[in-house]
């Protein structure tokens, strides 16, 4: 368990903190990069290196205390080196090192050191280079290096020309017709609060949280003079829980400066999805009764040590300590906030804590207002196992759902539609039978009389298994609305790409704007830009909702060309597309993967970072109407689709006439 936070930081650490190049002040070492030409397919990378006084950098390995010397890396497939780093020879010498104690091979002072490198393919306009290594300062400081320079090459081919970001001719405040919403759509504030309320109510009923309740308003009237202190005491605490997990929101603030698609990239990382998926299985198991999962003492401790002062500190440490101790139950729906919420942004994340908190904290507080309550809360028992058993059900679902959003964006191929739903019918016929009785877990009783509720429950999970059925088949039930978003696509199949029906549309042009631009050329049509994503769940329900309705099948497949670009598609563009793209504040990203591309293709055009993105535009870049988001409503949407192939017709009509 102590190794969960520090997991989850390092899971996050490359968004928060992208490569880059170490300040200088920081660093053990200066240097710059240059290339020489010595073919056309052949340079020179050359690097001076100054190692600060007293410093040195390791020039060879030590295997036996994992030292790597010097080395300079790229991610360009088409680019191999020749030969080892020069400069060893004239450069390196052998010196006592006190971290080691033993002679070592290091650079000190000015080093210039050559990578003798050949292209396969075109040579790029620039490549981002990659010097890293150890550097030590005797006789206790050793530290890593990592840091990274654009080096530029005469005669490359500029990459960025491929793929113009900026659309020229864009008026984002005046589309030809303005219909749509030019505020654009995202699950509003109060949705996000009322959803993260609703997760604390669910933290309520957990048996880390429930028994808290009548012990800790005991706390209170017993220890309170008088009732108005008590009441004053109750509503500190539910407040304080209310602050904790508001202010746990406060990092994420920090990162909305960073780039504005930051967001996205973390709630669609394959490997902070994967670590979701690894933790919820690890807390299901635990919640089944195999293992007691504990925070260590020595947190929870340090906090209910100052729990006791009877201050409003006190009171305060009071609340720190359940939010520690309950950690264990809550952690998992936290999380799904976290990663399910986390693409719409800091305040979004900070609504749904606030909801959460408020859930949680509460009861507490109107307990203490109004103890007689107290009498008719159930009492702890086996009633709050059997809750604890039904959210590990529930976290084993879960869990394949973050697992499906790591296997969509990289395309591994491991959980197709099908064997998603067909894990789902498994856990629902599993929860099923542990609610009938038939499932044995630990702690259970055996003869026990079976409650009326569970049966209800079992009733209910047994329904949802047989609901979900179709959804394995090869045929138009497959379509299971009540799930659309979460589930992989239809056409994420195994029976092929082209199972039942799809999205109920094929778009025309998939990740590639300029073909779209040339078939709408061709075909004197608008274009309908969909911005999407692997992991999106409210473009899972437009494209298997909202799409397959036959009047707007018919308008897109007829009189749009549908383009499709996905913001989270891991896969890398073909090395020679590779570019820097530097913003109009001269803010500098790397363009590596199709969905970095794509993402910066809507932030910098269309200031929005959010999906589903619907936009109608000419093969000129004039802007039909007002783009739109999520839009549930068939005739609405219709409206919108409607609006755009008026709007183009208007335009080539004043065009035809001037």
């Amino acid at each position: 368990m102590k190794k969960i936070f520090p997991l989850l930081l390092l899971a996050f650490l490359p968004f928060i903190s992208p490569a880059q190049e170490t300040p200088a002040q920081e660093s053990p070492l200066q240097w710059t990069i240059k290339s020489v030409k010595k073919s056309d397919k052949t340079f020179d990378l050359i690097i001076d290196l100054t190692v600060k006084e007293g410093w040195h950098v390791y020039a060879a390995e030590l295997k036996e205390d994992g030292v790597t010397p010097v080395t300079i890396v790229w991610d360009y497939e088409g680019i191999k080196k020749n030969n080892d780093i020069k400069g060893l020879e004239q450069h390196g010498k052998k010196i006592q090192d006190a971290i080691f104690n033993k002679q070592v091979d290091a650079y000190t002072g000015t080093v210039q050191l050559t990578q003798e490198i050949e292209t396969s393919n075109e040579v790029p306009s620039e490549l981002k280079v990659t010097l890293s290594g150890f550097a030590a300062l005797p006789p206790e400081n050793f530290a890593p290096f990592e840091e990274s320079k654009v080096v530029k090459f005469e005669g490359g081919v500029d990459a960025a020309a491929k793929h113009e970001i900026k659309i020229k001719n864009l008026d984002l405040a005046n589309p030809v017709i303005p219909v749509g919403d030019s505020s654009f759509d995202k699950e509003s504030i109060f949705t996000i609060f009322l959803l993260g309320f609703v997760g604390g109510l669910i933290a309520l009923l957990t048996p880390c949280v429930f028994p808290m309740i009548p012990v800790t308003v005991s706390f209170f009237t017993n220890r309170s003079k008088t009732r108005g202190q008590a009441i004053r005491n109750g509503i500190l605490y539910g407040s304080f829980i209310l602050l904790i997990y508001t202010l746990a929101s406060g990092p994420f603030h920090l990162l909305d400066n960073v780039q504005p698609e930051i967001f996205n990239n973390i709630a669609t990382n394959a490997w902070v999805n994967v670590f979701f998926f690894v933790i919820f299985i690890f807390f299901a198991i635990s919640f089944f009764g195999y293992f007691e999962l504990t925070i260590p003492s020595s947190i929870a401790g340090k906090a209910d040590s100052k729990s006791s002062t009877g201050s409003v500190s006190g009171i305060f440490f009071m609340a720190l300590t359940l939010v520690i101790v309950s950690f264990s139950c809550t952690g998992v729906i936290l999380g799904t906030l976290l990663v399910g919420k986390a693409s719409d942004g800091a305040w979004a994340l900070t609504a749904g804590m606030a909801g959460f908190g408020v859930a949680l904290g509460l009861p507490f507080a109107l307990f203490a207002m109004f103890p007689n309550w107290l009498k008719s809360l159930p009492k702890s028992g086996g009633w709050l196992d059997t809750v604890k058993k039904i959210l590990a059900f529930v976290e084993v679902a879960l869990a394949f759902k973050f697992l499906s959003n790591a296997d969509l964006v990289e395309h591994w191929g491991i959980l197709k539609r099908e064997v998603f739903i067909g894990i789902w019918i498994l856990t629902s016929l599993g929860l099923a039978a542990y609610l009938f009785g038939w499932l044995k877990l630990p702690h259970d009783h055996s003869g026990g009389k079976i409650s009326t509720t569970r049966k209800v429950l079992g009733v209910l999970a047994l329904v949802f298994a047989i609901y979900l059925v179709p959804g394995v088949t090869p045929t138009k039930y497959a379509n299971i609305k009540l799930l659309s978003g979460f589930p992989p696509p239809l056409s994420y199949s195994i029976y092929g790409n082209d199972n039942v029906h799809g999205k109920g549309l094929a778009p025309q042009a998939k990740n590639d704007y300029a073909k779209a631009i040339q078939l709408s050329k061709e075909q004197n049509k608008p274009i309908l830009i969909d911005f999407t994503g692997w992991a999106c769940v409210n473009c899972r329900k437009m494209e298997e909702q909202v799409w397959p309705d036959p009047e707007i099948a018919d308008i897109i497949n007829n009189q749009y060309i549908l383009l499709s670009l996905y913001v989270d598609d891991r896969e890398k563009l073909p090395a020679n597309e590779r570019f820097i793209y530097k913003n109009e504040k001269d803010e500098e990203k790397e363009i590596i993967t199709i969905g970095d591309l794509w993402s910066t293709f809507q932030a910098e055009n269309f200031n929005q970072v959010t999906q589903p993105l619907y936009i109608a535009l000419n093969p000129d870049g004039k802007l039909l109407t007002y783009p739109v988001g999520y839009t549930p409503s068939i005739n609405k949407y219709k409206e919108w689709l409607l609006a755009g192939v008026e709007a183009y017709n208007k335009v080539n009509s004043e065009t035809a006439a001037k």
